[in-house]
């Protein structure tokens, strides 16, 4: 009978003669496909066909804590990037051997100069050739307008995210009222350079019909999203005449358009919560300047019509005064000149009744001018009435006659008021969320 050894005792020769025969260190170059980080760092690392882009090689490796600490912040520093998968990579590794985990690389150093691989390497390539033309902060200096109701969405249908983005959109707690469109695109694959550049060519036959563009799609793989890192694409972004917000739907990892675009969130629903918020504020601020035109009008008009008053009470005082006083200096006129001619005696009557129609034209043009002042500041009251807003499309919600400002002023089963331009409605809260 053959008497064998254990597999223990098989896999400790492999690790011996593995140890004998290696050197302690060899420089590696592979694509990070995997990469989580728990205090220590685990990769899988593997390398590809030139042609086909199949596996040909794999391996696990670790970069131990102690390691990470050193090689995380010296590659983010040189490179401006951060360690992740799709990364070609130059890394100095042990060759290790456990009789129970078998294979796996200890990392001990990486070449930052090497950098980033094939993906990344063309994503800086694009923002370098943007830069060059002077185009990569063209989209960012856009000013956003004040009103972001219009909204051309870029995403498939399908796609859970544009759903999210929707949800939160048109159930917003300040009753704001958004229109949308779905520009229909693929959002990953090959196919999304030339999918996501005909929407924008759709949205932009019809400029005048939108305030803002947003990109937005789902989570996924990160090789999903490649189509995004185009020039192609990114040079239709940069240059296109509205502002364009990106929820591409990835936390970590950011695409050429994100960089580009006028706003990067992280999702789809927090691209929902950016309009809003900006409407939100918006509002706000209509509703404080109207509250503080009406009151600076109203006083106005209250200490105008108040002078007004006064003015006219004095003018018959000031009349009179006036008339008296000509009529005493023409009456001493004709005691001193009673030897003269009746010719000056008219002349004086004359200068009397000039000066009586040069008073009572003055009176009527002051309370002409006063009248105009009080119906110009009564025209700019309309203007300041909530009405005025309420035809922009916003609504004013109301719980107990108080305007609500905050979901959490009211409670499932309270009764509200919403007011629209065209009239007012009651609701019963059953649902809220903040």
């Amino acid at each position: 009978m053959v008497q064998g050894m254990t597999l223990y005792e098989l896999n400790g020769l492999v690790r011996q003669t593995l140890e004998l025969t290696l050197d302690e260190e060899y420089w590696v170059q592979a694509e990070i496909a995997e990469l989580r980080v728990n205090r220590h760092c685990y990769m899988e690392l593997v390398q590809k066909e030139t042609r086909g882009g199949g596996i040909v090689a794999k391996a696990r490796a670790q970069v131990w804590a102690n390691r990470w600490a050193f090689i995380k912040p010296m590659f983010e520093q040189v490179t401006g990037q951060t360690l992740a998968a799709g990364m070609q990579v130059m890394l100095k590794v042990e060759v290790t051997f456990h009789e129970l985990y078998g294979y796996s690389l200890n990392v001990t150093d990486i070449d930052p100069t090497y950098t980033l691989g094939d993906l990344a390497r063309h994503r800086q390539e694009i923002l370098r050739q943007l830069a060059e033309e002077g185009i990569d902060t063209m989209n960012k200096e856009l000013p956003l307008p004040r009103l972001l109701q219009r909204i051309a969405v870029i995403s498939s249908a399908s796609a859970a995210g544009y759903g999210d983005f929707c949800n939160q959109l048109n159930n917003n707690q300040r009753g704001l009222a958004f229109k949308t469109e779905l520009f229909q695109a693929v959002m990953q694959g090959n196919e999304v350079e030339n999918s996501v550049v005909d929407a924008l060519n759709r949205i932009a036959a019809r400029l005048d019909e939108w305030d803002v563009v947003v990109i937005i799609r789902g989570g996924g793989a990160t090789s999903d999203l490649q189509g995004f890192d185009s020039l192609l694409l990114a040079e239709n972004v940069a240059q296109f005449p509205l502002p364009i917000i990106t929820g591409i739907g990835h936390e970590r990892d950011d695409t050429v358009i994100d960089l580009i675009a006028h706003t990067r969130v992280k999702t789809p629903t927090a691209a929902a919560e950016f309009l809003i918020h900006h409407q939100e504020q918006e509002l706000d601020t209509l509703e404080d300047l109207s509250a503080r035109l009406t009151d600076h009008i109203s006083q106005l008009l209250y200490d105008e019509t108040t002078r007004l008053k006064m003015l006219a009470g004095k003018i018959p005082m000031l009349f009179s005064t006036v008339k008296a006083r000509e009529e005493v200096r023409l009456h001493r006129l004709s005691a001193s000149m009673a030897n003269s001619s009746v010719q000056h005696l008219e002349q004086a009557k004359g200068r009397v009744e000039l000066m009586n129609q040069q008073l009572s034209l003055y009176t009527s043009a002051l309370l002409q001018g006063e009248m105009k002042r009080i119906e110009l500041m009564e025209s700019k009251l309309q203007s300041a009435h909530p009405n005025r807003i309420l035809q922009l499309g916003f609504s004013i919600t109301r719980v107990g006659g108080k305007a609500l400002k905050d979901v959490d002023e009211v409670k499932d089963g309270d009764e509200i008021e919403t007011t629209l331009a065209s009239g007012t409605f009651k609701s019963t809260i059953i649902w809220k969320q903040k």
